[in-house]
């Protein structure tokens, strides 16, 4: 989900992107899908809403009336969640293909085929696009000109949206690794293995001044040292981890497939409070305005307040 202006903008399972209000949780509109939005976060850019379906329909949607302004195919699942720079909106398809389009409208600027689906979120710094995909590769291109930068293997496939920051980048693999990239440099300067949890990470990382912190399959939230990535703390949770971690201040929150929303400490990774929903929590939440906002997989979204 995104939030925006005091809207939060939603996909759901039944192909429905709904705009609600942030204060008061009423609907203001919903706009249909071509088919179920399911791992792609909507994006609001310019007074758009863009966001990709599984039936590989990506849509821009006007965010003040829910009305369609483009769309654009592609010829695969699209579960990437988009983003966008200037006029320029990115995203990844099934079709094993990077695309960017004009933001305004939808018309192909450029794009990149792999060898593997395009699941996670580009991440774009200072000009340059950085994606990691199901083939194993992490790449960078020239966010004008498609052009590819350089690639590394990473030794996995990867679910998760690489985290850039500070000129590293961070991200978690299906080899049960989470690894840290110069950028600059371009190698791969620490790799995290639990010492005797052998699971993927599906979560993207959160990025503090000195912690990456994610979660993992093996039902833990792990918090690594930066310079390291050796283990600063390990928070047991009651099932699998796949909700990406939101850090305000001093404070982490993050959902588990165990129903339960958790507040925990970045510094110590103690519990600090919890809340328990209905139904596992895979979704991120999202922070604006002193509001939390997560969706459950049971199609109830949760509002808190600061």
């Amino acid at each position: 989900m995104a939030i925006a202006d005091s809207t939060v903008y939603v996909g759901s399972m039944d192909g429905t992107l709904s705009a609600i209000d942030l204060g008061t949780g009423r609907l203001r509109w919903q706009y249909q899908a071509s088919g179920p939005i399911q791992e792609s976060s909507p994006c609001v850019h310019n007074g758009l809403v863009f966001v990709g379906d599984v039936n590989g329909v990506f849509h821009a949607v006007e965010a003040a009336t829910g009305k369609l302004r483009w769309s654009f195919k592609t010829d695969g699942e699209i579960r990437s969640s988009p983003n966008a720079v200037g006029d320029r909106i990115y995203f990844g398809s099934y079709d094993q293909r990077l695309y960017c389009l004009s933001a305004a409208t939808g018309a192909l600027v450029w794009k990149f085929a792999t060898e593997g689906p395009v699941h996670g979120t580009p991440a774009i710094d200072k000009g340059i696009v950085y994606v990691s995909g199901c083939d194993e590769t992490f790449r960078a291109f020239d966010a004008a000109t498609g052009k590819l930068l350089f690639e590394l293997p990473l030794g996995g496939y990867t679910g998760a949206s690489a985290a850039v920051r500070d000129g590293k980048a961070y991200v978690g693999t299906f080899s049960n690794e989470v690894l840290a990239l110069d950028l600059a440099q371009r190698r791969i300067t620490w790799r995290y293995h639990h010492p005797t949890r052998n699971f993927p990470f599906y979560s993207s990382a959160a990025v503090t001044a000195n912690l990456v912190i994610l979660g993992g399959r093996d039902k833990l939230v792990h918090g690594l040292h930066r310079a390291t990535g050796k283990a600063a703390w390990t928070f047991l949770t009651r099932a699998r981890v796949e909700s990406s971690p939101v850090v305000v201040g001093n404070r982490v929150f993050v959902g588990s497939n165990d129903g339960v929303l958790y507040e925990l400490d970045a510094v110590t990774g103690k519990k600090m409070w919890e809340f328990t929903a209905g139904a596992p929590l895979s979704a991120s939440p999202a922070v604006a305005a002193g509001s939390l906002v997560i969706g459950s997989q049971d199609g109830v979204l949760y509002c808190f307040g600061s």
